[in-house]
């Protein structure tokens, strides 16, 4: 949060989305606001601040306010996962914003007593309400459960400590304190256990305890599915499968040339950070205890299709999917967001349809399935992708006019065979065109697939 932003919540006063704590509020204290506030639908708490109207106070020890919050988040049944709270100083004087997100998906409650922010005030729920509540948010999530057999040596320590080196504030002791405030262990009877979300984003071997938790890539060449595809099944936790599942995709995108006025811009058929939200999307809020069904990711010649198990979570609809906010996995959503992958209280959804208008594309498409929900992003096709190869990016390579042309016909298609470049170069014998292409090949331009006659080649 900017010193503007916290500039204005002073502003604004204390209400149904603020409140403002002096630093010597107590844990508990401190645990009522956030647990009404979670239960509310999120808010802000700003720490070192007091007196009418509301003015910054100053904090003595920034570092031990910090601690506080994180300290009382815990005190929340279930612990409230929330992102670190960070120190803004205004006119020299510190003060402690604490962000709870809105979507969360459980009613919280602290020492058996449920409450919510109303006006300017923590009040108890109503059993009405409660009850309401309950029924609109999970109680209990399978990210925060423990996998049967589940050690702390079911974890990729080196992959803990680059994690935790990244953050600043935890103010853990201990790496197992720090993944403990994060919701990635749990401590039972002294000891500590990983749970399934720490399992999913840190674990040594992730697929064993949850084994759907993967994600299949696959390129068609046309609009359709066929026998002719390239596939990658991407295991490994979390972070790594983002990471794979994008360069599969960048690296099997299609480039072309768009004509911007009198100018000529070379661009990927679809912007790389839309399909980024679009993948992140699809491994933060699938539903991991849907069991034999993954992730699949589609890429078709003018379209590429994201599919998660479990269907939108909460109150969440296709209709109010850009407003709306419900996270079904707070853990795994609060990690990612912390590693850089995603902004905590966004989401992407609206993210992603400004970066597709703002390359000339369709908006996405959202889909609710039976037992899941799609993202389609739609390429730039023939506003994209002229028929005319762009000679100068592989003038370098010295290309003859028959290769330029081949590469021409894969842009378009996709995809090329012998007999299609022979149609294209009818004059030109068989030989001549075999080693047209094994010469793309050995120039890492194309990719041989298949062999005899269901030889094929696409872009490499």
């Amino acid at each position: 949060m900017t010193e503007d932003e916290v500039r204005a919540l002073l502003q604004r006063g204390k209400g149904q989305e603020v409140d403002f704590q002096p630093e010597r509020v107590s844990a508990r204290r401190l645990a009522e606001s956030l647990v009404a506030l979670a239960n509310a639908g999120g808010g802000t708490v700003l720490v070192g601040v007091g007196g009418r109207p509301a003015r910054p106070r100053g904090l003595r020890d920034p570092q031990a306010a910090r601690d506080k919050a994180l300290e009382a988040a815990l005190l929340a049944e279930p612990p409230l996962i929330i992102p670190l709270p960070q120190v803004v100083t205004l006119d020299d004087k510190s003060v402690l914003v604490i962000a709870v997100p809105p979507g969360l998906p459980h009613v919280y409650s602290l020492r058996g007593k449920y409450l919510i922010r109303m006006g300017a005030q923590n009040k108890p729920l109503t059993p009405r309400r409660l009850r309401r509540l309950m029924m609109e948010r999970g109680e209990v999530s399978f990210e925060s459960l423990v996998p049967p057999g589940a050690t702390l040596d079911d974890l990729d320590w080196d992959k803990v400590e680059d994690y935790l080196s990244s953050l600043e504030g935890m103010g853990a002791a201990t790496p197992e304190e720090a993944l403990l405030r994060r919701g990635c262990l749990v401590k039972r009877d002294g000891e500590y256990r990983p749970t399934n979300a720490g399992i999913l984003l840190f674990g040594a071997e992730p697929q064993r305890f949850v084994r759907s938790a993967e994600i299949i890539v696959a390129r068609y060449a046309g609009r359709e599915m066929s026998d002719a595809f390239l596939r990658e099944d991407i295991r490994g936790t979390l972070p790594d499968q983002i990471r794979r599942a994008e360069a599969f995709l960048v690296d099997n995108m299609k480039r072309g040339v768009r004509l911007t006025g009198l100018s000529r811009e070379e661009r990927p058929e679809y912007p790389i950070k839309a399909v980024r939200e679009a993948i992140v999307n699809a491994v933060a809020h699938r539903d991991y205890a849907i069991r034999g069904d993954e992730i699949r990711i589609f890429m078709f010649s003018d379209r590429i299709e994201f599919y998660s198990p479990g269907r939108l979570p909460g109150h969440v609809t296709v209709e109010n999917i850009v407003e709306e906010r419900f996270s079904r996995n707070e853990v795994i959503v609060q990690v990612l967001a912390d590693m850089g992958f995603i902004e905590r209280l966004g989401y992407g959804i609206d993210r992603m349809i400004k970066l597709m208008r703002d390359y000339g594309l369709p908006a996405p498409r959202f889909q609710e399935t039976a037992g899941g929900f799609r993202v389609t992003l739609y390429g730039g096709g023939a506003v994209l992708m002229g028929e005319e190869v762009d000679r100068g990016r592989w003038a370098h390579l010295d290309l003859n006019q028959r290769q330029e042309k081949a590469l021409a016909y894969l842009l378009e298609k996709g995809r090329i065979t012998n007999r299609e470049y022979q149609e294209l170069c009818p004059e030109v014998s068989s030989e001549t065109l075999r080693r047209d292409l094994a010469d793309l090949v050995d120039k890492n331009i194309l990719l041989k697939i298949g062999k005899k006659r269901a030889t094929y080649y696409i872009f490499k």
